[in-house]
Parts: structure tokens; sequence; C-alpha cells
């Protein structure tokens, strides 16, 4: 045998919270917990939702598209190297990195991002385009059945981390410069890819077809940039605004 009840509450003369409800067409009131806030629970209730919203719309998005470099024609099929198994895998499409640049506060920063990877998979880096922030370690393991290497000669970080195979512990290298980092391989002459090491915590990578989204941005006036090689670089000023979503196309 079932019953049914509808529930209903206020707040009291005291503060108290009551409940009306109904069971078999008898009308009961039943008195509730006792609120420690008596009046004020309804104007707590108010600063909390005004809390929350303002929480929720105080920090900035940008979004948009970057113009990407047209993906270059694939070279000719290499020599095969000693040990080879099968043949290169295409490279990563473009892809292009957006940053946001300026004096943060130290309440706005975002924590450090943790270990990276680029890995050497079908004789090409993968990513062939990886961001991190200064001070990033970043991991290269290899993912390939033979020799691999991974050398720099690039200013904010030179390195050469020597012949190493799929089952040797994979060697981490600390970014703790700003700057293009080009990477390349010694046994695979053909293989190219970049590490671009940002003094910002607020960066992400475009999708193959340019578009971007920057979120839990922090208010205030920055340059907003776009960084896919040298020769495919473009800035923008940006005025951030709480709760603002704000649509930019770098090209």
């Amino acid at each position: 045998m079932g019953s049914t009840r509808a529930f209903d509450y206020l707040f009291n003369r005291d503060g108290q919270i009551g409940f009306y409800y109904s069971l078999r067409g008898r009308v009961f009131y039943s008195l509730g917990m006792k609120c420690w806030f008596r009046r004020n629970a309804l104007v707590l209730q108010l600063l909390f939702l005004i809390f929350s919203a303002l929480s929720s719309s105080g920090q900035a998005v940008i979004e948009g598209t970057v113009k990407l470099p047209v993906p270059e024609p694939a070279p000719a099929t290499p020599a095969r190297y000693a040990g080879q198994v099968g043949e290169p895998a295409p490279p990563d499409p473009p892809v292009a990195v957006v940053y946001l640049e300026g004096q943060f506060s130290k309440g706005s920063v975002a924590p450090n991002r943790g270990t990276n990877a680029v890995l050497q998979l079908g004789m090409q880096f993968r990513p062939a385009l990886l961001p991190v922030q200064v001070g990033t370690p970043v991991i290269f393991p290899n993912g390939d059945d033979f020799y691999h290497n991974v050398f720099s000669y690039s200013k904010p970080k030179r390195f050469d981390l020597g012949r190493y195979r799929k089952d040797d512990r994979p060697p981490v290298q600390i970014f703790d410069k700003p700057g293009v980092v080009k990477l390349y391989c010694e046994i695979h002459q053909h293989m190219r890819g970049a590490i671009l090491v940002l003094d910002t915590p607020y960066f992400t990578r475009t999708d193959t077809n340019g578009f971007f989204r920057l979120t839990n941005l922090p208010t205030g006036n920055y340059v907003l940039k776009a960084w896919a090689n040298e020769k495919h670089t473009f800035e923008k000023p940006v005025n951030l605004e709480p709760g603002q979503r704000l649509r930019v196309d770098l090209q």
C-alpha cells in the first residue's frame, strides 16, 4: 500500500525551517532543523549567489583562429637507415601555439603544467610542436623498434641525448629559458620538431584548422601572440574584462 507526499517549506518567525506536507489529503506541519543564522538566512543565501556568480564570471576567455602555414610537400623518401623497420610516417600537420603575454599578478598565475613528452614514433617527433612553460621538464621516449637520438643546438637549450632504444630509460631535459628549441635526430636526418618555451602560464595549441580557445584568463591589458614557425607569427593587443568572451582572429 503506497502513499504520496507533497513537500514545501518556509522560514518561521524564529528563523527555523518548517515543512508542510500532505498525507492522504490531510495537511501537516513538521518543524525541521533549527538554523543558526535565523532571520539572516535569506540575506546570506543572496550573498552566496552573488559571490558564486562573480567567481564564475571573473575570468575571461579568448577564442578564434590562426592562419596556419601551408603543409610542406612530403620530402623524397629518405634512404633506409641501419636497423630501420618500415617507412617513415607522415609528419604532424601544421598547428600554432597561442599565448598571452604581459604582467600577471601573483594570484592570477596558473601553476606549472608538470612533465611533458615528445615521442619519437614512425621516425617523426610527436608532437612536432610542443609549448611548455619555463622550468618544465620534458621526457623523450622512443616508440620505435630501433635507435633514435635527440639533440638541439638552439641557444635556449643545447643538449644531445645520445642514441637509445625503446626499452632504454627515456631521458629528461628541463627547459629553463624562454625561446624556440629546435629538435633533430642524428640518425634520421629528416626528423624535425620544436619546443616553444614560454614565460607565461596562459597558452594553448590550435587544432589543425587553426582554432584555439584560451580560458581562465586574468583581467587587464595584454598581448595575444601566435607562433607556428619563424615565418608565421602574429600578435594583437587585448583588453580583458571580468567574464568577457573575446573573439580574436590572427592572420
